[in-house]
């Protein structure tokens, strides 16, 4: 399984979400709080491509967007495949 990467900030609904999600089913994961780290906001935003709002969620090192964006694929059957090796 691909480790994923999020990067949250302290008391975002969205990041949360997120978070629950990928301890429900058991994902190993990094989260790394960005919200008031200068130098983990610019890591996140230049991996992201611009991303500013939180999260920013990587499967390896495949950006794939925010909490809405990993929701749609969880729904679509999409993520577990992303997942795998």
């Amino acid at each position: 399984m691909k480790h994923v990467t999020i990067y949250t900030r302290a008391f975002c609904g969205y990041s949360a979400r997120a978070i629950k999600l990928l301890k429900t089913k058991n994902i190993p994961h990094t989260e790394i709080d960005a919200g008031m780290d200068a130098k983990a906001k610019a890591e996140m935003i230049k991996r992201s491509n611009g991303g500013r709002t939180f999260p920013q969620i990587f499967i390896g090192e495949q950006h794939i967007g925010g909490c809405d964006e990993m929701m749609a694929l969880e729904r679509g059957g999409k993520l577990d495949a992303l997942l795998a090796d």
